[in-house]
């Protein structure tokens, strides 16, 4: 009797209403997470209110996603409250991770990024002090509300015995239907979900909001063959190639060292309208510009994603050659070994070392794997630095980070010790000084050159003098660098660019672009092509101690970008190159830029995509030459891959 009388007080109704009422609630507990989570992103309930009116399968959709999880862990519980706790802190948890990457770069979380999930607290500490805003706490408020309605009614929505198996099987059917990209598909279908197009990741966040978004890429489309590929259809597209790129080049005579500098978010801040310094804060670099091949540097990123850009620098793919929602950095290890990369084409012939130097540790971007296999023999990073021996007044640290003078005596120590084997040295370094955060006492509240912003606060000042701090740092240690290799005697060419600008996020929620009236807001979607274009750009120069090594060209100014610059370094020194580097040359003259946000044409000027460009039949061509290559060697049966490690008419 007593455990009848138990069994009673835990349940309340007929099992088959509970189970009714026991989904009722999970698809509500999945409608007030989706909620939540559009709370977050948008700002206001309003705004929550007028997406969920124009997408009502969006909404729908996302509830589901949301109520699965909820059914499945409240049927293996019996306890629908309990399956809440987990669910909504996990749906709060991704809201609040895509709010401070918003908040960083101005882009929405990507499942691309969920390859650095490992070195989450890396990527935190270097983003600096991120605050859950009002909305977070007000939708977290709102979500432990639904759950305590839960757990008020729980007896109405208990379940035991047979009731519960059929609800733990229902759930995981669904659940399972929903794991599969078929399953996906059919029930975004028949809500009117689009799960075939390939979307830019602020457009694919605002029309589906994040939890879909997310969704979407993890079930993509595999990428569409070009038409007639086949064997033959590929060895026409090798022939297309010899005859566009012509003969080998020739061994060249000259065999400089190669100092491949990315210098983190430098870029030239005397282009920003408004605020005024007194004194040049590039004194060195504009200096060296007249020595230089220089000009603007157009990236992929705004404040963010130094190691997704690494890849294309290195390798000549990029985000839009990979899945939707794929992590160019955590790649199988194959995919980085089909072509030879941009370091080989120097090591291939045997009188070159690789060597990759990084101003911090190892944890980010999957570096210690990636590197071995585009052809770096060793990796230096901060500790091993440091054992170099080097002696510097004003030590190894600068601000938050090692210091650029002191990494750039690192990077010499090393090209010293190469030469000494009788070797060149092709080196990439990564500074680390000019780094997020920029926290107003980050460089102990120092700032060399005195600023003027009388329309800015007093805390907003601060902010942009960290970053004036940080660029004056890095061009100073530029300086140091080409003075020293001015008298060296070793040969040798300077490749120095900023691999994105800050995004100098304000007290406020602005930007210092936002306040600057550069853009409109933080949410790249609103922006225009030319908006884009002007962010997403930085500055370069190829300098090298003999001008000689320029082939004439030191002075001039030209366009370039993340995928043009290591065709262009190639071009400069005639290394012998494989017919993947020649077709990623002669791309380059026409395109200097292709992602799912826009795309720049060769001359600079920006679209949103190829198709807008206007493009002639000769630039469409090479695109189309490049698409087949990459499907190929990505995708396919890798028909002509090899053939395409090889000179031309090997």
């Amino acid at each position: 009797m007593k455990k009848t009388f138990a069994l009673k007080k835990r349940t309340l109704g007929p099992p088959w209403l509970r189970l009714c009422l026991f989904t009722a609630a999970a698809l509500c507990m999945g409608l007030a997470v989706t909620a939540a989570m559009q709370w977050i992103a948008i700002g206001t309930l309003p705004g929550v209110l007028e997406w969920a009116r124009d997408y009502p399968g969006h909404l729908a959709m996302t509830a589901l996603l949301w109520a699965v999880p909820v059914g499945v862990l409240g049927t293996l519980t019996g306890r629908l409250w309990i399956a809440a706790l987990p669910v909504g802190a996990a749906g709060l948890i991704l809201a609040l991770v895509d709010y401070f990457k918003n908040a960083i770069n101005g882009t929405p979380l990507e499942l691309a990024d969920f390859g650095l999930a490992g070195a989450a607290g890396d990527v935190a500490g270097l983003a600096g002090d991120l605050t859950p805003t009002e909305d977070f706490w007000l939708a977290a408020a709102g979500l432990l509300f639904c759950v305590l309605v839960l757990f008020l009614t729980r007896r109405l929505t208990a379940l035991e015995g047979t009731a519960r198996g059929r609800g733990c099987l229902f759930s995981l059917t669904l659940a399972g239907i929903l794991l599969t990209g078929a399953g996906t598909r059919a029930v975004g279908g028949a809500l009117g979900v689009d799960f075939y197009t390939r979307m830019d990741p602020a457009e694919n966040h605002s029309l589906h909001g994040l939890t879909l978004s997310l969704w979407r890429d993890a079930f993509p489309q595999p990428k569409a063959p070009p038409e007639g590929y086949d064997a033959d259809f590929m060895l026409d597209v090798l022939s297309r190639v010899d005859r566009l790129l012509g003969p080998a080049r020739e061994e060249p005579e000259a065999r400089p060292n190669v100092l491949f500098i990315l210098s983190e978010s430098f870029y030239d801040l005397t282009r920003l309208p408004v605020l005024q310094y007194e004194g040049d804060p590039l004194e060195h670099f504009h200096a060296l510009e007249a020595e230089s091949v220089s000009g603007t540097f157009h990236s992929h990123y705004l404040g963010y994603g130094t190691g997704y850009l690494e890849i294309p620098m290195l390798y000549g793919l990029n985000a839009l050659d990979l899945p939707p929602g794929t992590n160019i950095c955590f790649q199988d290890p194959e995919v980085y070994e089909r072509f030879d990369a941009l370091a080989e084409q120097f090591t291939k012939s045997g009188d070159y070392d690789a060597e990759m130097l990084h101003a911090y540790d190892n944890t980010l971007y999957n570096r210690t794997v990636t590197y071995p296999l585009l052809g770096f023999n060793n990796l230096y990073f901060s500790d091993d630095i440091q054992q170099m021996g080097i002696e510097r007044a004003d030590g190894a640290y600068g601000g938050f980070y090692m210091r650029d003078g002191y990494f750039f005596q690192g990077m010499l120590k090393r090209m010293e010790a190469v030469n000494e084997s009788g070797k060149r040295a092709f080196l990439f370094g990564i500074t680390m000084e000019n780094h997020q955060p920029f926290e107003p006492q980050k460089f102990n509240y120092e700032c060399q050159i005195p600023l003027v912003a009388p329309d800015f606060t007093p805390a907003q000042r601060d902010i942009i003098r960290v970053m004036l701090e940080g660029v004056t740092r890095a061009d100073q240690a530029l300086g140091e660098l080409t003075d020293y290799l001015r008298d060296c005697g070793e040969p040798t060419i300077v490749v120095f660019f900023g691999d994105h600008r800050p995004n100098l996020f304000m007290p406020g929620g602005d930007t210092v672009y936002t306040l600057l009236g550069l853009c409109p807001e933080n949410d790249t979607q609103s922006w225009t092509e030319e908006q884009i274009n002007d962010l997403y750009s930085t500055d370069y120069l190829i300098w090298a101690n003999d001008p000689e090594l320029l082939k004439g060209l030191a002075g001039t100014r030209r366009d370039s970008s993340i995928t043009a610059l290591g065709p262009q370094l190639l071009e400069l020194t005639g290394r012998p190159v494989s017919r993947y580097w020649g077709l990623l040359e002669k791309v380059s003259e026409v395109c200097l830029t292709q992602t799912d946000l826009y795309f720049v044409d060769g001359d600079g000027n920006a679209s949103f995509t190829r198709e807008e460009a206007g493009l002639s039949p000769e630039a469409l061509e090479l695109l189309e030459l490049r698409d087949a290559v990459v499907y190929d060697a990505v995708y396919g049966k890798r028909y002509v891959t090899d053939q395409m490690n090889l000179p031309p008419e090997a």
